[in-house]
């Protein structure tokens, strides 16, 4: 323990504010970065009579930022590090429709729909509902996609996703599920997963995954995609490149009376000889109206997942591979999933539905002349 509280709630607090430090004040301590904004307004003004401005602005009204590690005394696994002051958590307009957790996130029908394993058929109306909000996520991917380069930060391209989905009626489904606080995922190098936005800049080299989710007409549609920043060295390229045919591999082999446990199987054989790993804690999801439910989809082999699959059924697949070992820790804020040796992970992701006589990627990339304008 520090033997320091936080000046807001009083409890434990290991934070202190930048700006105090680089000024020499005498420092207040925090125990989160929201108990620290929550007081910024006031709390700045030390900086203000000190210096002559307000110089370390964390309000995001485009002042100057004094950007900080908010976990440094964690023993990080590799060499990323959280890049804080978050920006404020984004607003969706009234107009759009959202879902039952965007006001508390507490994801009610989710928590009552985990006591069955029973896997929902839907109906044809309900496949064409959920075709339209696949289709736009495949559009919000694309554009944030393009976007990737050496010198944005994932917050700003956490703003160019939340704008997208603004623009077609969309809600961006992290936004607030469980309390995550923003409107897509980005995970950069040895993120596997569930990574935050932040200030951090991507650099040449890196790999970042942008997962997107969108609630659209009552539907959630999920779709992710691994990609390089600049020029990345050839056994990261492979990384990529194995893992997208892992994926690959695995819709190929969906169809009615597929067990979903073949899946893993599927991917195991897929990535054998590579010489990277499949993670084991997470797994894909059947989706619909729901963000997460029946069936959870393993991506390894001799694993024990219920089910088979039938005409209605929708789910993802989305293997995420590691350079080096499968076992993961979590990071302090409670979301951003790490590979244990700080070695690099890649993801990809499609929207699956069964029909009569095969599947139907929901999520697909279209050709561009059926993309949306918005």
């Amino acid at each position: 323990m520090s033997g320091h509280a936080c000046e807001v709630c009083a409890k434990p607090a290991k934070l202190q504010c930048p700006v105090c430090l680089k000024q020499g004040l005498t420092s207040s301590w925090f125990c989160d970065a929201d108990c620290f904004k929550s007081v910024w307004t006031t709390h700045k003004e030390k900086h203000t009579a000190a210096s002559g401005d307000a110089s370390g602005d964390a309000s995001g009204d485009g002042a100057a930022v004094a950007s900080f590690n908010p976990f440094p005394h964690y023993a990080y696994t590799g060499p990323l590090r959280p890049v804080y002051p978050l920006s404020p958590m984004r607003t969706v307009p009234a107009h759009i429709p959202r879902p039952d957790y965007a006001a508390d996130g507490i994801p009610r029908s989710e928590l009552i729909q985990r006591r069955s394993n029973q896997i929902r058929v839907l109906t044809d109306k309900e496949i064409r509902g959920l075709r339209k909000a696949c289709r736009l996520a495949r559009e919000v991917l694309d554009l944030a996609a393009a976007a990737v380069r050496p010198g944005i930060t994932t917050d700003a391209l956490d703003a160019l996703v939340h704008e997208a989905c603004i623009a077609r009626d969309c809600y961006p489904s992290p936004l607030n599920y469980n309390n995550f606080p923003k409107s897509c995922c980005t995970s950069v190098n040895e993120v596997i997963c569930h990574g935050i936005p932040d200030r951090y800049v991507l650099q040449e080299g890196d790999l970042v995954n942008l997962d997107i989710t969108v609630f659209h007409g009552g539907f959630h549609g999920d779709v992710n995609g691994t990609y390089a920043v600049g020029t990345v060295a050839p056994v990261h390229a492979k990384l990529m490149t194995v893992t997208r045919a892992a994926l690959d591999a695995a819709i190929a082999k969906c169809k009615p009376g597929v067990p979903y446990r073949d899946i893993g199987n599927v991917i195991s054989k897929t990535v054998h000889g590579s010489n990277f790993s499949i993670v084991k804690s997470y797994c894909g999801h059947g989706i619909h109206r729901l963000f997460h439910t029946a069936p959870s989809i393993p991506h390894y082999s001799k694993n024990k997942a219920v089910g088979v699959m039938s005409p209605g059924h929708v789910f993802t697949i989305e293997p995420m591979l590691c350079e080096g070992a499968w076992q993961d820790e979590l990071w302090p804020d409670r979301w951003t999933a790490v590979t244990v040796d700080g070695k690099r992970s890649a993801q990809f992701e499609e929207t699956l539905l069964i029909t009569k006589t095969g599947v139907e990627v929901l999520t697909g990339a279209p050709k561009p002349e059926a993309l949306s304008t918005g």
